[in-house]
């Protein structure tokens, strides 16, 4: 095929490349990336293949494959060589190990062969109307002859789209065992890698004889080159690779066939875990399978070079497994020499839900003793934990990464760790009406009760960002709702995050149930853990407006509670009282400006502007030396303006606030309609009708009148503490206390009843009588 026939060929099969999310460019450049190659030596964990220069890609006969078994994916395939192309840009040095050569063959061959038979029919018959026609059993070797050329033209037209070059090397055996051509063949490659072109590579099935079954591989420094996986974990240790990809038309490594009964993934797999391994059927059009693979990647990761086996043919994650697997993100199975010495995020996952399960069955009292326990210990162990805090603190202004608002929440004080022992004695309180409480009971028929009762919403993740008193407080909140929690702090406290992770398992020893509460300290990325949707029911964001947005986006499948930013407003109306005015917005921007719940716009109505209280405002603001950005409309009364607003929806957390004009309060609530964030907003006035009508009409979680947009908040509340404010509009808005974290099941006593008692012919009539709630735990 020429190049023009090979894209015609492309484009003919656009839905293919629709599917794989391919646009093709004419030009192509990425910025490179500082990569170095240090061969010799497998990656420890998975974030270490960022660093990985020469790369290895297998491409498995199901990935390039169509399903018919006859020609080539090439949507598929050609987001493959994007993605190839991406990384070759980035300075990187790739290498492809390709199957497809037989499928392409065939279907030339199937072609040529109906094509030869037709014509013969015509001439013989004399008619246009064809005979049915068989066709012969089509020998590998005949179809890999025949499809090599095509194969190799279809890489060098799509790696031309973006300006790579490619080059052709058929290998067998002999080429490895042979030690001039094993040599020859080493330089070649290098010479290849060296002017920065692409080798695509495959066995020369046209001459190799079938595979011998039982030849396995043996010891180090002999692999027999029977599959192409066989073939890749050789030329991957031979050119000293960093890593090897091998794609299947399986997400990895199961520790039981795919598609039985408990089945799972395995993220992580170590040499000497293959006897724990049960295999399953190869893929028909490969010859190898799961044990060929497995056997490949560990003899590659015995000769240094780490290895990842994912799924190429799932369109949802096609146009990104490669540079997702470079990025270090969780795909695929990962192989490794050196095993961790805690549990897996998976293991402590599950170990949360065993162990929450049995914290759920508790007895209120005794989960209410847990909470106290802890409270107690925040007391009784403040000189550590300060001590702890302390050397977080003193490596986090060192590393000058951290901007002041972000260390003042890092910080802890004893009168910090009073405060959140007062507040989880008031959870203890609390937690007596959490799961368990019958909420609303139903006769449905005679000898028929339905109840609705509170339940555990199951195993809860809260990432959070250097704010130490967090745990404790969610922690609390989980035990009373006895939900299981997986806890993920910012490294920045690590120190402290760790002292009162082991405070609050000793807390819940007492009752049994240590393993409830589980703190991830291996190096799991936020977006790995957004992905374990089987094992997590609700992600809990504790943090600035970007981590918050970041989890929405990466959580597939899981909820997100939370609020992406808290642009809070403070609206002072024309019959303001001067003192309130004052006293609110110091309070609102002051007291706490990292906070989410502070004020970040201060809306004036416009009969305020050159009155004694726009200055008093003014004055107040710049004594807290609070920067002002002044908003169009405020700006525009003005001579010399502050500087003015980039944006009307900026959360500053810090000391600046913006500055705008409104008519009337109608004005006002537009304006938080339109730039606010459905946080908190606030009204000063003494009118009480105006007060009424704002926090009618402002649609956000909390609204309030002549108070300081600082009162949003669990503790104050009187909910003991918070796991977040949130500002969706189903399950939980505002301050998240203990009701935020429990759901509902259904529970239904019956004997003996059908449905079919109830139908026209029927001895039952259904009735729907309420039935006063019980106090189910009595004192």
């Amino acid at each position: 095929y020429s190049q023009a026939d090979l894209c015609t060929l492309l484009r003919s099969h656009c839905h293919d490349v629709a599917e794989a999310g391919l646009v093709f460019q004419s030009t192509f450049q990425e910025p490179a990336i500082p990569v170095t190659h240090s061969p010799g030596k497998s990656a420890a964990h998975r974030s270490e293949l960022r660093q990985a220069k020469r790369i290895v890609v297998k491409l498995g006969s199901a990935v390039v494959t169509r399903g018919d078994e006859c020609g080539l994916a090439l949507g598929r395939l050609a987001s493959i060589v994007e993605q190839v192309a991406v990384l070759q840009n980035q300075g990187r040095e790739m290498m492809i190990v390709t199957s497809g050569a037989v499928a392409f063959g065939r279907q030339r061959l199937r072609h040529e062969i109906l094509l030869s038979q037709s014509v013969r029919q015509a001439l013989h018959s004399g008619q246009n109307q064809l005979k049915e026609m068989s066709l012969p059993v089509l020998e590998a070797r005949a179809c890999a002859a025949a499809g090599q050329s095509g194969l190799m033209a279809l890489y060098e037209a799509m790696f031309t789209q973006y300006s790579t070059c490619t080059a052709q090397i058929l290998v067998t055996n002999l080429d490895f065992h042979d030690e001039q051509k094993r040599r020859n063949l080493n330089s070649t490659l290098h010479e290849l890698l060296r002017m920065n072109i692409v080798p695509i590579i495959n066995t020369n099935d046209a001459v190799v004889p079938p595979p011998v079954p039982n030849s396995d591989l043996q010891g180090v420094n002999v692999i027999h080159i029977k599959d192409n996986d066989s073939l890749a974990a050789r030329l991957a240790v031979e050119m000293k690779a960093d890593l090897l990809i091998a794609l299947s038309d399986v997400e990895g490594l199961y520790d039981s066939p795919p598609g039985t009964d408990d089945a799972k993934l395995i993220d992580i797999f170590y040499p000497g875990d293959q006897q724990s391994i049960r295999y399953g059927s190869k893929s028909k059009v490969g010859i190898g399978g799961m044990e060929a693979k497995v056997k490949s990647a560990l003899w590659a990761l015995q000769g240094g070079t780490s290895v990842v086996i994912a799924n190429g043919t799932d369109p949802k994650v096609t146009g990104h497994v490669i540079t997702d697997i470079v990025e270090g993100k969780k795909v695929g199975t990962f192989f490794s020499e050196v095993k961790p010495a805690g549990p897996t995020v998976e293991q402590q996952t599950e170990m949360a839900r065993q162990a929450g399960r049995t914290l759920a069955t508790l007895h209120p009292d005794e989960r209410g003793e847990i909470i106290c326990r802890l409270a107690d210990l925040l007391t009784e162990k403040k000189d550590e934990i300060l001590s702890a805090n302390k050397r977080d603190m003193e490596t986090a202004a060192s590393s000058g990464r951290l901007s002041q608002p972000l260390l003042a929440r890092l910080s802890l004080s004893t009168s910090k760790l009073n405060s959140l022992a007062i507040g989880l004695r008031q959870i203890a309180v609390s937690s007596r009406d959490s799961v368990g409480q019958v909420l609303r009971r139903t006769r449905v028929a005679n000898n028929l009760e339905l109840e609705q009762i509170t339940v555990p919403i199951g195993v809860l993740l809260v990432i959070f960002e250097s704010r130490p008193d967090c745990l404790p407080q969610v922690s609390a909140l989980a035990i009373a709702s006895g939900n299981a929690l997986l806890l993920k702090g910012g490294k920045e406290a690590a120190n402290t995050n760790r002292i009162l992770h082991q405070l609050t398992q000793e807390a819940l020893s007492i009752h049994g149930v240590k393993d409830a509460i589980q703190l991830v300290s291996t190096r799991e990325e936020v977006e790995d853990l957004c992905r374990l949707d089987k094992m997590i029911d609700l992600i809990i964001p504790r943090g600035s407006s970007q981590l918050v947005r970041d989890i929405q986006r990466a959580a597939k499948g899981i909820p997100v509670l939370g609020h992406s930013e808290g642009i809070c407003h403070v609206y002072i109306d024309s019959e303001a009282c001067i003192e309130k005015a004052i006293d609110i917005i110091k309070d609102s921007k002051c007291d706490y400006p990292a906070a989410c719940n502070a004020m970040e716009t201060l809306l004036l109505h416009r009969d305020l502007l050159r009155t004694p209280l726009f200055d008093q405002i003014i004055d107040m603001l710049r004594v807290e030396q609070v920067k002002i950005h002044a908003g169009p409309r405020f700006a525009s009364y003005l001579t010399f303006s502050p500087s003015e607003v980039k944006s009307l929806r900026t959360e500053y957390g810090d000391l600046e606030c913006c500055i705008e004009v409104v008519d009337s309060m109608q004005d006002a609530v537009d304006h938080i309609h339109k730039y606010g964030s459905s946080h908190t907003d606030v009204i000063v006035t003494d009118n009480e009708n105006t007060a009424e009508q704002f926090m009618q009409q402002v649609d956000s979680a909390c609204v309030f009148w002549n108070a300081s947009s600082r009162f949003a908040d669990g503790y104050r509340f009187g909910l003991g503490a918070e796991v977040g404010i949130s500002t969706a509009r189903i399950h939980a808005r505002g301050p998240v206390g203990l009701e935020g974290l429990l759901t509902t099941k259904w529970v239904l006593r019956g004997e003996g009843h059908t449905v079919a008692e109830f139908s026209e012919a029927g001895s039952m009539k259904y009735l729907h009588e309420n039935i006063p709630v019980p106090q189910r735990f009595p004192s």
